[in-house]
């Protein structure tokens, strides 16, 4: 999909055809068509675009020849089959060139229709290095939003969990923790991105864009922070899951135990008073309530005994 827009001078966001000085053009799951013709029109490499497209890239930033080349990485939501969301992170590309910026992903992303719909305040398609940073103090937002919801889910299925532990509620956090290790790892590549961009002058900056990418730089440092302690809580809560897990199967097994014991004696005594052998009280009338008196007293002593040991 290829989208190109303009700023107008009455600070409007307008969609055009034709890729001009100012403009943005956006492109999310392009086809080779549309990455031939904005290679050709914005005069940048196909292999940077390409790059961009590769989930696996690694953030980085370049500069070639007056363009600026930025990819990082930004989280989106994915659902599994039994429709649990979970979340992941793919790479987005912002090219930087003389006339235009050019942002590349292989998903539509809910960040970019921040601008796309004019939420972002004092957003301005010609006012590149502002955009730039802007959409990668978007993109820190909603990697603590995503981070929330997280911590959210967490609760919740701690929750349940306190009630049934099942094989459900251990596959979510297992998602939730592969969730984590994916923010954890693609904040930090982001955050060398934007320590570079602000050591070493990447982008020309005016005071307030400064300002910007030290905001951006805070929320990237507060988000690392907020995913490390997470996944560490996580962690814990999934070990001590485990342990309570293992701890309930052998109260189970012991309760089963004592009770086999103790159904044991009544098998005894009958099984005994079975064989063709002389035994006592056999010409007793009352033969068949003394045995079940003998198996009720053995049976009772021995769950008295094992209710004073706390085995059950």
């Amino acid at each position: 999909m290829l989208e190109i827009f303009k700023s107008t001078e009455a600070k409007v966001l307008e969609k055009v055809d034709v890729i001009s000085k100012g403009c943005w053009v956006n492109m999310y799951a392009p086809t080779a068509e549309e990455i031939h013709r904005v290679s050709n029109d914005a005069q940048v490499d196909v292999d940077i675009i390409k790059d961009a497209l590769d989930d696996e890239e690694r953030p980085r930033i370049e500069r070639d020849d007056g363009r600026v080349y930025i990819i990082v990485d930004f989280p989106y939501i994915v659902h599994d089959e039994t429709g649990f969301a979970s979340y992941e992170t793919i790479p987005i590309g912002i090219v930087l060139t003389e006339d235009c910026i050019i942002t590349v992903s292989l998903k539509d992303s809910p960040i970019l229709e921040e601008f796309r719909k004019n939420r972002v305040k004092e957003f301005f398609t010609f006012k590149k290095t502002r955009f730039a940073l802007q959409i990668l103090f978007v993109i820190s937002s909603y990697y603590l939003r995503y981070l929330k919801q997280i911590n959210k889910k967490t609760n919740e299925i701690e929750r349940v969990v306190h009630q049934s532990l099942k094989n459900k509620e251990l596959y979510a956090f297992l998602a939730l923790e592969k969730s984590l290790v994916y923010f954890t790892t693609s904040l930090k590549s982001n955050k060398v991105v934007l320590d570079k961009i602000l050591r070493f002058n990447y982008l020309k900056m005016y005071e307030e864009d400064k300002d910007l990418l030290e905001d951006v730089i805070i929320e990237k440092t507060q988000a690392i922070e907020m995913a490390e302690t997470y996944r560490s809580i996580l962690t814990g809560m999934m070990n001590a899951f485990a342990s309570i897990i293992s701890n309930n199967l052998n109260i189970v097994m012991k309760f089963l135990t004592s009770i086999t014991i103790i159904l044991s004696f009544p098998t005894m005594v009958f099984s005994l008073y079975g064989m063709n052998v002389d035994l006592p009280f056999q010409n007793n009338p009352h033969a068949f309530i003394i045995t079940l008196v003998i198996c009720g007293v053995l049976s009772t002593l021995t769950a008295f005994i094992f209710w004073k040991k706390k085995y059950f």
